[in-house]
């Protein structure tokens, strides 16, 4: 599978942080002078956030896990054909909240879908890794307590149960134990900036030995 150096994910459970991150990220980048085209996922792309809707709107019929793990592939892929591999040919860093990584937690973790056809999927759809991945780790209670009153009424995937979120906490501490070289594990636990700032600092460190 393909790796692309200026492509970097952020990962992790509800509340860890990411928006924060990424907006730290973006600006150490451009202060560096490179452009940089952060966006998100499901979405990217106008279908691929119509797909969101689809997935996230608790006013819409609940897909089965199968069916959730193909839409989160769809707009995956048209992500990464328009928005993605684009911006990596013209020479821009790609700041992604989110990837394949979450579909091997969500789907996989918490809906309990073998890792193997994900990985088809990942091979088969996708075609391409990020060259790094910051994962936000942070306590499933914690997490919900700082997202709770966040939203007045909480997405599909929010709403769902704490064991849900454990076993995506745990699938996602599998990745990262099973890629340290790529998946770069980040306590979330301590204040914004002090997450924001190592973060950037591994960021600047991949880009150096880059």
């Amino acid at each position: 599978m393909p790796t692309h150096s200026r492509f970097v994910t952020l990962e992790g459970g509800e509340g860890a942080g990411k928006t924060t991150v990424l907006n730290a990220l973006r600006e150490a980048l451009r202060e560096g002078g490179d452009e940089v085209v952060a966006t998100r996922e499901p979405g990217g792309t106008p279908l691929a956030e119509r797909i969101r809707a689809l997935l996230l709107d608790p006013s819409h019929e609940s897909p089965c896990a199968e069916a959730e793990l193909l839409l989160m592939f769809a707009a995956r892929a048209q992500h990464v054909h328009e928005t993605i591999r684009p911006a990596l040919a013209r020479g821009a860093w790609v700041l992604c909240d989110r990837f394949t990584d979450s579909s091997y937690a969500y789907q996989g973790g918490g809906r309990g879908i073998d890792a193997t056809w994900i990985a088809a999927l990942e091979h088969r759809v996708v075609g391409l890794r990020p060259g790094l991945t910051l994962l936000l780790d942070l306590d499933v209670a914690r997490g919900r307590e700082r997202t709770r009153g966040r939203d007045l009424v909480p997405d599909r995937i929010e709403a769902e149960r704490d064991e849900f979120f454990e076993r995506v906490r745990a699938a996602y501490r599998a990745r990262a134990d099973a890629d340290p070289g790529r998946v770069r594990l980040i306590d979330a636990s301590r204040s914004a900036d002090a997450v924001a700032a190592e973060a950037v600092q591994l960021l600047r460190a991949w880009r150096a030995d880059g």
